[in-house]
């Protein structure tokens, strides 16, 4: 799937869909440890009580959290973004439902953090219209690697153990779409990270939980 530059609603799958991707891999890469790191610190790929997030302390930085039943915001920024720059300026959030989480968005627009926000309700993705002056907003950059499902399977099969028997990484990512991942069947297969750090099952739990894409839960 193509992400246009800038992006359009219609180039994210649906918000369930997204969440579920974002989720596993967040998941699949938990810790204690960074658990235990404040969010402005942390690195990489996680899950907590706002939402998940995609942070490579640099370019990129995204959070997407559940606003209730069938609802969910996007927002972040990719160094790519000509949103927050762009002259006359572009309003983010106009045309946002009442619901979204306002006061954490215009307090970070008010700081220049955010190049884009999107938000999703009714089986649909919004955002806030663009001039056609504008060239990018960051989303696919930022997005893409949750967008084209073959590229997120890639970086997942570096966390499972393709030499034990069981369902693999595309089975694995399926099932989590589906909301119905066996989270046993998950930790089975989890294997030490790439980076050499070894699997933590808790923490893996403790993410699956809070993610809610299982089909039970699995605290430890």
């Amino acid at each position: 799937m193509t992400v246009h530059r800038p992006g359009l609603p219609e180039d994210l799958p649906p918000g369930e869909v997204l969440w579920a991707r974002w989720a596993l891999l967040a998941a699949v890469k938990a810790t204690t440890e960074q658990e235990a790191c404040p969010s402005v610190h942390r690195i990489g790929h996680w899950i907590d009580e706002v939402g998940v997030h995609w942070d490579d302390c640099g370019c990129t930085w995204w959070i997407m959290s559940r606003m209730g039943e069938g609802r969910f915001v996007l927002y972040g920024e990719d160094e790519s973004s000509g949103v927050k720059w762009h002259k006359p300026p572009i309003d983010m959030l106009a045309g946002g439902p009442d619901w979204l989480p306002y006061e954490e968005l215009r307090d970070r627009l008010e700081g220049y953090e955010i190049g884009c926000v999107y938000w999703y309700e009714n089986g649909a993705w919004s955002r806030a219209p663009y001039p056609d002056s504008l060239k990018d907003d960051g989303l696919d950059c930022g997005m893409s690697d949750f967008v084209d499902r073959g590229s997120l399977l890639r970086e997942l099969e570096l966390h499972f153990d393709v030499t034990t028997a069981g369902p693999g990484a595309d089975s694995l990512l399926a099932d989590a779409e589906a909301y119905r991942l066996d989270a046993r069947l998950l930790l089975e297969h989890v294997r030490a990270h790439p980076d050499g750090d070894p699997v933590d099952p808790p923490a893996v739990a403790r993410a699956l939980d809070r993610a809610g894409i299982t089909t039970q839960e699995v605290r430890r």
